[in-house]
């Protein structure tokens, strides 16, 4: 009894000290101009005019529609690649050296790669792109797809490959009509975690997307810090208003996105 109390003692610590920055942030949302720098963790007046203002500043609903567009891409486009990678490093023997060959280059700082980035996406026409951030951000992040989509194929017997090519079906037909309808959990895992990478890039987003049409809400945020102050109280809505929908979306699929991490990540 004594155990369980001093888990969920502690369960409960480390939820409101993940929550602390997030309530701190609600708490610079509602607080006018004058109230902010007051340095307190309560607001001393309430207001609700930051959340109206911001949309004035900025275009935050362009920029919003273009974090989702891409992420969502980036995400779509991750997977369409990593699912057929995965099962070849899984199932094909060499496979494993190409696995790390991915992870390897995902190592690498990300900004080794902007200007190479910028100069091909220019002599295609997708610089200033929401399409051209889908591209970057879905194929920057097909290793992380593809490793976790990894450890679901090798739980899958193959077994089920073999008596499937033993039917009549090709390699490619035994994936496609015998695997994948087994590797949903994993891909719809692999989909979220590509998407909440993709959405809180900042980046790429802010050398390869500059005009105000192709923003994202990262960069958005970062263009209310002035020479001489800083609106603390919009950027503080424009924040929650992104993360809103995200951490919404997080707790609805929190069974897949978990059930997901827990089995992929093991082999």
């Amino acid at each position: 009894m004594t155990r369980q109390v001093l888990i969920r003692s502690a369960l409960a610590l480390v939820v409101l000290v993940t929550l602390v920055p997030v309530g701190y942030l609600v708490s610079l949302a509602v607080r006018p101009a004058s109230d902010v720098l007051n340095s307190s963790l309560f607001p001393g007046a309430w207001t609700l005019d930051n959340f109206t203002s911001v949309f004035d500043t900025i275009a935050l609903g362009t920029m919003l529609q273009n974090s989702w567009v891409s992420a969502l891409g980036a995400a779509a486009l991750a997977v369409l690649i990593a699912t057929p990678t995965a099962y070849f490093t899984a199932r094909r023997f060499g496979g494993e050296r190409l696995l790390t060959v991915l992870l390897a280059a995902y190592c690498a700082p990300p900004i080794v790669a902007v200007i190479p980035l910028f100069f091909l996406l220019r002599s295609v026409g997708l610089t200033n792109s929401v399409v051209g951030l889908i591209i970057v951000n879905g194929v920057a992040n097909v290793p992380v797809a593809a490793w976790l989509l990894d450890g679901f194929v090798r739980r899958i017997p193959v077994e089920i490959d073999e008596a499937a090519v033993i039917d009549g079906l090709s390699v490619a037909g035994a994936f496609v009509k015998a695997v994948l309808p087994l590797l949903w959990p994993g891909v719809i895992a692999a989909f979220l975690v590509v998407f909440f990478l993709s959405y809180n890039d900042f980046l790429f987003a802010v050398y390869l997307a500059v005009t105000k049409e192709s923003q994202t809400l990262t960069v958005g945020l970062s263009l209310f810090q002035g020479d001489r102050n800083v609106q603390f109280g919009q950027q503080a809505a424009a924040g929650l208003l992104g993360i809103l929908p995200v951490y919404v979306l997080a707790l609805a699929a929190q069974r897949f996105l978990v059930g997901g991490l827990a089995t992929g990540a093991t082999k």
